[in-house]
């Protein structure tokens, strides 16, 4: 999981930016709620009418709500209003905007309103409560002092202070028991009262609250969309960016490896991790930084906005979270391990169908059609399986989060409408618990969304690290040297031994000879004698376990990898060619090369007569791999891309396999005038492409069984007796041993 956010960290600057623009959504998610339940219980349920303490009340109301205010408040009341005699048609009292503004003041002042608000509305609309204190008053009062139109007011007004303090402050006690939802209630709806006894337009107050509520809803609504929308654009943009750098870093790594590495990580694992892995981790960079750092976000700024909307129903959040998390651990436990399984199964199904399609022409003729299906089918349906498994398991987890979520609504509906019922909270707040529930329980279910593309990302992110992290065998050195102007492709072998990175034994023991310009060093031996190996030292794929090679006197381990390979021309046992044309083929190692220095490759190679018997000539299309081309033209084309190089030192590994003997003759006298001043080496099966070597080492098992030229080697070395007479007849090898004048390789051509 650590790649994945290392990924993703090296384009922090627009991490940054999504994170903020991401606590904008969040904050215009959160705030719609809030504003829900403000337009049902202000808006909807109130009037419009938010003020629990009046911003304007007539002289007539104040005077009766004082009669509830002890002796003490009332000043604080009074200081707090201005009266005025031209607002409204009758005198009134207008609170003062230095304490409108002032939160502290407002406090206080609901504080002491709250009771006689609601005991001055519950009298004047005659509740059950009310009715009894009335009565209850009148009771203790002379009957000579009580009348039947007497209201409480009247009564309040006639008692001495500290008798009305007193009786004051029996009343709330009494009230102490009223939940605050209530009081806050009474007071909005004695303020209402209040307006319209001052002849307020309530209709067009409700409409102004609903449309200004609304607007800002709106606002908020469209915020939200423009952070949604340049998250998304931010986010594709960083995924994509980062799926091209791997990219890069996949390939300039890749192209480094040595051939170690190259048997470490299989063609096709190199394949699926630089394509299907890297694409992985792109799509789930964009999910990361457009859910999982939102859901957190989310669901914190949910649970904070519910602990201030109703903290009695907290505990169905704690339950929700809980029940969540254990499912997304049941889901990790179970399906985590296989998706590193499927990774490897995606990779060995590419195997598969890599070497069928590559190697059908071989199945078709060995009938083996049959078999290659079976083994394509065993693959296919081991991943089919693991991925049904995986499937299933996340499958079940979306009917558990529709469960999780629907029980918590059920809950907090059934909590919600005792509250209601008991004037512990407003249907509006109902409606935001439930809203902000839904957010935070949405937050955790995006996150297990994602928990079926995150395990899956981090295996592929593994996969991608474990080859960017690999050691490299071959490196250049720290302070590498330059190749000396005097010599040109003078190469020695000193005691040259070699072993394969973790094998227990050398394939090549002591090897010492020299290759000099302008002669031809050949390398013959039976098959598994280490030819192939040897020469593959030369460019470095490999280096040597002891001894040294040395170019102009330089150790090659000495200069860099691309110095070294510019003085070669290396053409591979197998002829390999590149998607494009045959010019782009031949000029493959020298792109700056001009039409002459190709015509002349294509000659020496013998390609021309194949190549100008096409319609487009030079300018033919070559498929992948050359396909299109026959196993000899192509060995042709990959021995004039490495003429056309003009290197100082040619390496062919058995090149000429492919080709008749008269081509063969023919392309060795033409490429034996091209190389007169550099040095050749040529590792081949048949004698007749040798025997005009000035040098010949015999392999056999690893090590050096002969040194000599074709005649000399025939009378001295055993394994190259053997060899010959394999491929020669008597006679060739009686001419060979007793002709000085003539060798076989002139005589046969003088034949042909």
């Amino acid at each position: 999981m650590k790649n994945l956010f290392k990924y993703a960290a090296e384009h922090w600057k627009a991490l940054i930016a999504i994170i903020v623009i991401l606590f904008i959504q969040a904050y215009c998610d959160l705030s719609l709620p809030a504003y829900t339940s403000d337009i049902v219980n202000v808006g909807i349920q109130q009037g419009g009418i938010e003020d629990q303490v009046p911003q304007a009340i007539s002289a007539d109301e104040m005077e009766k709500l004082l009669l509830f205010v002890s002796e003490k408040d009332q000043e604080t009341v009074l200081d707090a209003y201005d009266t005025d005699d031209s607002s409204y048609d009758t005198e009134a009292y207008i609170l003062k905007s230095s304490v409108s503004s002032d939160a502290e003041k407002m406090d206080k002042l609901e504080e002491i309103l709250a009771c006689p608000m609601m005991l001055t509305a519950g009298f004047e609309s005659g509740s059950d409560m009310t009715v009894q204190i009335e009565e209850q008053l009148k009771a203790n009062l002379p009957e000579q002092m009580t009348s039947d139109d007497m209201t409480v007011f009247d009564i309040m007004g006639m008692l001495p202070a500290e008798q009305r303090n007193a009786l004051v402050q029996e009343m709330e006690k009494q009230m102490d028991e009223i939940p605050d939802m209530i009081l806050e209630q009474a007071s909005v709806s004695y303020v209402r009262t209040a307006y319209e006894n001052l002849g307020m337009d309530m209709d067009s107050l409700q409409i102004r609250y609903l449309v200004t509520t609304g607007g800002k809803m709106a606002g908020l609504a469209f915020l939200g969309m423009a952070a949604s929308v340049l998250v998304g654009f931010l986010a594709s943009r960083v995924g994509a960016a980062t799926g091209r750098d791997l990219r890069g870093k996949v390939f300039n790594k890749v192209v480094g490896f040595s051939n170690n590495e190259f048997d470490h990580f299989s063609t096709a694992s190199l394949i699926t991790r630089s394509t299907n892995d890297i694409q992985q981790i792109q799509l789930i960079i964009v999910m990361l930084l457009r859910i999982v750092l939102y859901a957190p976000i989310l669901a914190i700024g949910g649970i904070f906005q519910v602990f201030h909307t109703n903290v009695s129903m907290s505990w169905i959040i704690a339950l929700a979270v809980v029940l969540i998390g254990l499912v997304i651990l049941v889901l990790f436990l179970v399906a985590m391990p296989k998706f590193k399984v499927l990774q490897t199964l995606v990779d060995k199904i590419n195997l598969v169908m890599r070497e069928i399609l590559t190697g059908l022409p071989v199945i078709r003729a060995f009938s083996t059609q049959k078999h290659e299906e079976e083994r394509f089918d065993d693959a296919n349906r081991m991943l089919t399986k693991t991925n049904l498994f995986v499937n299933r398991a996340m499958t079940f987890m979306m009917p558990v989060m529709m469960l999780i979520m629907n029980g918590v609504s059920v809950l907090i509906m059934w909590n919600g409408a005792h509250g209601i019922d008991e004037g512990q909270m407003q249907v509006g707040d109902m409606m935001a618990f439930i809203q902000y529930t839904m957010q935070i329980i949405m937050g955790f279910l995006m996150l297990c969304m994602l928990s079926i593309m995150l395990p899956r990302a981090a295996v592929a992110a593994d996969r991608v690290e474990e080859v960017l992290s690999s050691h490299t065998l071959i490196h250049d050195p720290a302070q590498p040297k330059t190749f000396p102007e005097g010599e040109h492709g003078l190469l020695k072998f000193e005691h040259v031994s070699f072993r394969y990175p973790g094998a227990d034994e050398n394939v090549l023991h002591d090897i010492t000879f020299t290759a000099k310009p302008g002669e031809t060093t050949a390398i013959i031996g039976s098959t598994g004698s280490g030819k192939s190996t040897l020469v593959n030292l030369i460019p470095r794929f490999y280096d040597v376990s002891e001894g040294s090679i040395t170019l102009d006197g330089v150790d090659i381990r000495e200069v860099s990898q691309h110095e070294l390979r510019e003085k070669l021309g290396y053409v591979p046992q197998k002829g390999l060619l590149f998607s494009g044309d045959i010019a782009s083929n031949i000029l493959f190692g020298n792109p700056d090369g001009g039409e002459k220095e190709m015509v002349e490759a294509a000659q020496i190679a013998q390609a021309e007569e194949f190549i100008t018997a096409k319609p487009d000539r030079y300018e033919s299309h070559i498929s992948q791999g050359g396909s299109n081309v026959s196993g000899g033209q192509k060995q042709r084309l990959s021995i004039a891309r490495a003429i056309a190089k003009h290197p100082e030192v040619f390496i062919f590994d058995d090149s000429f396999s492919a080709l008749d003997f008269k081509t063969d003759a023919a392309l060795r006298k033409a490429l034996k005038k091209r190389t007169k001043n550099s040095t050749v080496l040529i590792v081949a099966q048949r004698i007749s492409t040798i025997l005009n070597a000035e040098q010949i080492i015999v392999l056999d098992d690893g090590r050096v069984a002969g040194t000599g030229t074709h005649r000399e080697l025939l009378r001295t070395c055993s394994v190259y007796q053997q060899i010959a007479a394999s491929q020669l007849s008597e006679a060739e090898l009686a001419a060979g041993m007793e002709e000085p004048g003539m060798n076989l390789g002139e005589e046969v051509l003088s034949h042909a």
